[in-house]
């Protein structure tokens, strides 16, 4: 692949319309493909900034609603997990804001209120848990688009004692690996980033 065949974000962002922080968020979330040199900095295939372009709802003011950040709520009891999955997710430099709540029911307030765009709850805690809360959130049509998942040390035999992992929720056991709770991520803010450009294409 020559030089002319790829730019930087800068050139990407010249091309498509929209700020460099907005190409650097398109392509953290899988929207345009890239790569990083050894020095650290983002390469963008020309082709793929220009079949970006050419998709519907590709407009500047798609790609700004795009940059719109993604909500999470995590519900977890744990102080110390908690400063663990602040730590881990936000260093991932996604375009996200996260929110803790330590109990189902401060969670179940906080969801009324706010509605975010993902869920990631444990399930054993005092008073209503986890499970109890993701149960209420399937009950409710208006919170359908909600990605849910399910972090517990619970065995397969426990889970499955409590009915099992309702469908269209995903489940990680725990310890959680961050690898593979980051690809999740990174893929529901490219759905919410889509859904988001669509709403406003």
């Amino acid at each position: 692949m020559s030089s002319s065949d790829v730019c930087t974000t800068q050139e990407a962002a010249n091309i498509l319309g929209v700020s460099v922080t907005t190409i650097q968020q398109l392509v953290e979330t899988g929207v345009i493909e890239a790569w990083k040199t050894k020095g650290g900095h983002r390469r963008i295939p020309l082709t793929a900034v220009l079949a970006y372009k050419s998709t519907p709802g590709s407009t500047p003011q798609a790609a700004a609603a795009f940059s719109k950040t993604v909500s999470i709520l995590i519900i977890e009891d744990n102080k110390m997990q908690r400063e663990i999955y602040d730590k881990k997710i936000t260093s991932w430099n996604l375009p996200i804001a996260l929110t803790f709540c330590e109990t189902g029911y401060q969670a179940l307030i906080e969801i009324a209120s706010h509605k975010p765009d993902i869920l990631l709850a444990d399930i054993v805690m005092d008073g209503i848990d986890g499970y109890e809360v993701v149960s209420t959130i399937l009950g409710y049509p208006e919170l359908a688009d909600m990605s849910i998942a399910i972090l517990s040390g619970l065995s397969d035999e426990e889970i499955a004692a409590r009915g099992g992992v309702p469908d269209g929720v995903v489940f990680f056991s725990k310890p959680v690996n961050f690898d593979e709770l980051y690809g999740y991520l990174r893929a529901c803010c490219a759905q919410k980033s889509r859904r988001h450009a669509a709403h406003h294409a």
